[in-house]
């Protein structure tokens, strides 16, 4: 039997050969501790080049090139009144500028570089099994790519063919699973059939189950939003809301550090009208690409929820089109948008424009005003979803100008209150109650620890607190390979 130390001493020995330095969580957050050599060979790397110095690029904080760039600001887009109809001032941070055109990166980070560095995962021989919705595949493919090791993609058949093209094209052993964003079972029994076919050689890395994704958003995300607050805000200003649709449920743990910085934050989960399982235990499917449910993640901390906001998939469907077809760009601009935020609107995938629905959904609901500042993602950019367009174009025709109107009055300042539920003590134990059935009865979890998540106070406490303690072993780690020293 091989020890851990073995592992661990393979994993060493296999970064060494393969120049493979890891970046800590605070260089992660803040570039400017990246060691100089290191922003020295970036200049000649792009972007989504599988270099393992790209490691160092999983940060909100990349210079926006394609290739050579440094480090500088937080990448976001403030979305302006003409667009949404409301006095708050509603704030996205952009996933188009990370390795991949995703955060994703970031939150399959933790996952498998926390197994790597204490022997948990040998990369000379065992592969990083990633169950997804889209993104996080692609993220963990990336990142395993980087790492040296071999990864495995489960995800619905009918996601878009971007996705599958680029799985293909870097290598990842790809497994489609029936259905579409709503069918997380089907990948789950998919996941499940693989670990039994092939055992130890296979370790899964379940977005929805690994607390290192909710931590890497707490630790990095959250600090890049109130950065961005502090740029943005005048004497009056407050952080009033977050908004996120559940996905894995990783990005709201960004909630969880800004509900200590800003504690009289709203913060709402959303998902797809057509999918309500949050909002009535309901079932079905939808077209937001990328946000898996008819589950509750069992990372998302639903004491932290204010609300719950239902987006009918209809909406982010139009609304791609009216932020990316020429007719609606220049219809915006014809009507007060400004050149500059119109002609930047393509950096919001499907899940992005979701997630601007619900930002504007909260202020109206809250009726904030010029005082309150609103945030969320765009989890990527329009690169994986042109073919999503083109469909549209088949089905219904080119898009016009009166289509182009429909949509800005119907689908975006027309944006009201359906779907939108403030929650109550017992509606959030409600939603929380409904882990059970995945993850105890399906994947194994404890009724315990269920209980724990509800009940312990410190039990999101401690998960988060663990941040500086991994950053010492990342370190460890890199000084044993020797090639810390070599960047210093």
């Amino acid at each position: 039997m091989i020890t851990r130390e073995k592992v661990l001493e393979n994993t060493i020995n296999l970064c060494r050969e393969r120049n493979i330095l890891i970046p800590t969580y605070k260089q992660m957050r803040n570039p400017d501790l990246i060691p100089k050599k290191v922003k020295e060979e970036l200049k000649d790397i792009g972007l989504w080049d599988v270099n393992p110095r790209n490691l160092f690029r999983i940060t909100w904080k990349n210079e926006p090139v394609d290739s050579g760039g440094g480090f500088g600001n937080v990448n976001y887009l403030e979305i302006p009144k003409e667009l949404t109809g409301v006095k708050a001032r509603i704030f996205i941070l952009l996933g188009k500028f990370f390795p991949t055109g995703t955060h994703k990166v970031g939150a399959t980070f933790g996952p498998l570089v926390q197994r790597l560095i204490t022997g948990e995962f040998d990369p000379t021989h065992q592969k990083a099994l990633w169950p997804s919705t889209g993104n996080y595949c692609r993220g963990g493919s990336f990142n395993s790519a980087l790492l040296g090791c071999v990864s495995v993609s489960v995800l619905p058949e009918k996601m878009s063919k971007e996705r599958f093209e680029w799985l293909e094209n870097i290598g990842s052993e790809v497994h489609r699973t029936p259905g579409s964003e709503s069918n997380v079972k089907e990948i789950y029994d998919k996941t499940k059939e693989l670990k039994e076919k092939h055992g130890d050689d296979i370790v899964v890395l379940n977005q929805f189950e690994e607390i290192a994704n909710p931590l890497w958003h707490y630790t990095i995300t959250a600090s890049a939003m109130a950065e961005v607050f502090e740029q943005n805000k005048t004497e009056e200003s407050r952080f009033s809301g977050l908004f996120l649709t559940q996905g894995s449920a990783g990005t709201l743990g960004a909630g969880d550090f800004l509900r200590e910085k800003f504690p009289l934050i709203k913060i709402a989960a959303g998902e797809a009208l057509q999918c309500p399982t949050l909002l009535y235990n309901g079932y079905g499917s939808h077209r937001i690409e990328g946000i898996g449910d008819k589950h509750v993640p069992w990372i998302h901390n639903m004491k932290n929820m204010d609300m719950v906001i239902g987006i009918d998939d209809e909406i982010a469907i139009r609304l791609m089109q009216l932020f990316n077809e020429p007719t609606g760009v220049a219809f915006l601009k014809d009507n007060g948008v400004p050149p500059e935020i119109a002609d930047r609107l393509y950096l919001l995938g499907i899940s992005g424009i979701a997630n601007l629905a619900g930002a504007i959904k909260m202020a109206k609901y809250y009726e904030f005003n010029e005082k309150d500042m609103v945030f969320t993602v765009g989890t990527d950019s329009m690169e994986m979803y042109g073919s999503r367009l083109a469909e549209e174009r088949e089905k219904y025709g080119e898009y016009s100008v009166q289509k182009a109107a429909i949509d800005f009055e119907a689908r975006l300042m027309g944006l009201d209150s359906e779907g939108v539920m403030e929650l109550s003590y017992y509606d959030k134990k409600r939603m929380h109650n409904l882990k059970y059935f995945t993850w105890v009865e399906q994947q194994g979890k404890t009724v315990e620890e269920l209980d724990a998540q509800w009940y312990d106070d410190n039990y999101w406490k401690n998960a988060y607190s663990q941040v500086d303690a991994w950053d010492e072993k990342i370190t460890e780690f890199n000084e044993k390979t020797g090639l810390l020293k070599k960047y210093e």
